[in-house]
């Protein structure tokens, strides 16, 4: 009884002494203890204060990253994974371990092109790790995805680009044919202007003429016999009248024809 009691003593005593000489472990556990509980904060506290023990402890900062992780501070949990992971002391399977939560932290930021490269990295360390080859294929097409719905969105920015411009073209077309056509409205307008300037020029020679031809001379008088004789060839005012009709007409026309031509899965990260 009295030698297990000194074994016991001793145990203890042995303990006491490594807990002094390697606070950072006892530490650790005690995290471990708390974040089974899922109390991350207090996991958090007590990972923070062995790193602070030990700044080279590998355990402390993975299973710092990963407290953080389940608290959602994933910016944090990056950084600290970072570390871990660059840790050239640690075998193969515990920096493709660190590598596959650090994807895991940039994943939930959305960071996919990073993620994608930690899985990649994780996969060269470990390549037989299926969980990391899932998360390996899935933020590839996810990142695929995002390029497909790029390029359409630039396909389509394109295409009401060339429509705006299509559009800004034709209205430049339609300014410039109505342009035209009212040019050529004006001329023909201009020129039945002079028409009828012309027109109503020989009317009114036609008409002094007639005066003329209206007077009478006085050896015209010498029978005696009054009354205006009408030469031959004169215009009578039904005819003039028909003429004015007709000219009127032929504008008419000529208006309507202008007229008518003016028409994640990421899956829960790995514990140390």
């Amino acid at each position: 009884m009295r030698r297990l009691l000194y074994i016991l003593i001793f145990t203890l005593a042995a303990s006491s002494v490594a807990a002094q000489q390697m606070p950072e472990r006892h530490l650790v556990r005690k995290g471990n203890r708390q974040f089974k509980k899922e109390h991350y904060d207090r996991s958090v506290d007590l990972y923070t204060r062995a790193l602070t023990a030990d700044s080279t402890s590998f355990e402390a900062g993975y299973n710092l990253s990963n407290a953080l992780f389940r608290s959602e501070r994933y910016d944090k949990a990056e950084q600290t994974m970072m570390r871990a992971a660059a840790d050239s002391t640690r075998s193969d399977i515990e920096r493709a371990e660190a590598f596959y939560n650090l994807g895991n932290t940039q994943f939930m930021q959305k960071k996919l092109e990073q993620a994608l490269e930690s899985y990649r990295n994780s996969l060269r360390l470990n390549p037989s790790d299926m969980e990391a080859k899932y998360n390996y294929a899935y933020t590839k097409h996810l990142l695929d995805q995002q390029k497909n719905d790029q390029n359409s969105q630039n396909q389509n920015k394109n295409q009401n680009q060339n429509k705006d411009q299509n559009k800004d073209q034709n209205q430049d077309q339609n300014q410039n044919q109505n342009k035209d056509q009212n040019q050529d409205q004006n001329q023909n307008q201009d020129q039945n202007k002079d028409q009828n300037q012309d027109q109503n020029q020989n009317q009114d020679q036609n008409r002094n003429g007639d005066d003329r031809q209206d007077q009478r001379n006085p050896d015209d008088n010498r029978d005696g016999e009054g009354g205006e004789q009408p030469r031959e060839g004169s215009i009578s005012p039904q005819e003039q009248e028909a003429m004015l009709d007709a000219i009127q007409a032929q504008e008419d026309k000529t208006q309507e024809k202008v007229k008518e031509k003016q028409g994640v899965i990421v899956r829960g990260t790995k514990n140390w």
